[in-house]
């Protein structure tokens, strides 16, 4: 997207000016940091006080708002309002020694918030449905997944037996490895890494592929190897964050991608299939009741 392009509207203003940053101008940069600093500030100000604010011209006022992709000073104060609807934006969300318990908590809840909006409008979903439709043929599936990745692999192990596609989500390096090798056309491996980059998980997708069955990768990174072995990319795209004490975001959002995925897998099977499961999970709660006895 370059720097002019419309924004997808919805997409948090705040967020998008801080990636896009680095890219304006030197004039630009000095209503961007206005906005950063105060965006409440600016949501009553004129285009005249903004500029007496930022130290520039009305003009660059204008430009600026052409230049994070809005159409306009009035639309940057709409996708302003929406973001500081969803709570403290993500640039505000770095926790400081000197935060209380409820600041602390409230920073947590608020970027966690702004970066799974980010990550529901990023999401491509013409990617999502293919990635469905090679999962409804699937004879046979392989999650992948290290380290935070693992537990939304096995997340999605836990899901899909459910709709009678047998699969798996070892753990253990060289089982993943030989589960690779003995992958076949009609199966499908799902390669599950938050920065694309992870090599094992590069490999085994290689080898996958090579074995002839079809690779889904679920991933934040859209420029990585990764992608070269993949058939179809679901990009859960989130804020870049490497403050040690917010570390779950991606995986929120890859566990909600897989509540999506199982969830139009699900509706594609049929309500037959779905009359099947009601009768199971009515046979699991009266087990539960039996148990609490």
């Amino acid at each position: 997207m370059n720097s002019e392009d419309p924004l997808p509207f919805g997409r948090n203003i705040l967020e998008a000016v801080r990636i896009r940053y680095p890219g304006l101008r030197k004039s630009d940069r000095k209503v961007a940091d206005v906005l950063l600093e105060n965006p409440q500030r600016l949501m009553n100000a004129t285009v005249a006080e903004t500029a007496e604010l930022a130290g520039v011209s009305q003009p660059t006022v204008i430009r600026f708002c052409s230049a994070i992709g809005c159409e306009g000073f009035q639309d940057l104060k709409i996708r302003l309002a929406q973001s500081l609807a969803l709570g403290t934006p993500a640039t505000h969300s770095a926790i400081t020694d000197e935060d209380t318990p409820e600041e602390v908590a409230s920073k947590i809840f608020d970027y966690t918030l702004s970066s799974l909006d980010w990550a529901r409008h990023a999401l491509d979903m013409e990617q999502v449905n293919a990635a469905v439709d090679l999962i409804v043929e699937a004879s046979h599936i392989e999650f992948f997944g290290f380290g935070a990745s693992a537990i939304v692999a096995q997340d999605l192990q836990q899901k899909f037996p459910l709709f009678g596609i047998p699969c798996n989500a070892t753990m253990d390096s060289h089982q993943q490895l030989m589960a690779a090798m003995m992958m076949r056309p009609g199966s499908v491996a799902v390669a599950i890494s938050n920065t694309g980059g992870t090599q094992t998980i590069i490999e085994l997708a290689r080898l996958a592929r090579d074995q002839g069955a079809r690779v889904i990768a679920i991933t934040g990174a859209s420029q990585t190897t990764l992608v070269d072995y993949s058939d179809v990319v679901v990009n859960v795209e989130t804020l870049d964050n490497t403050d040690l004490f917010t570390p779950t975001t991606s995986r929120i959002a890859a566990l909600t991608v897989a509540d999506i995925l199982s969830t139009l897998v699900a509706r594609r099977l049929g309500q037959a299939h779905n009359q099947r499961l009601v009768r199971m999970k009515r046979f699991l709660s009266h087990m539960r009741r039996n148990e609490a006895f």
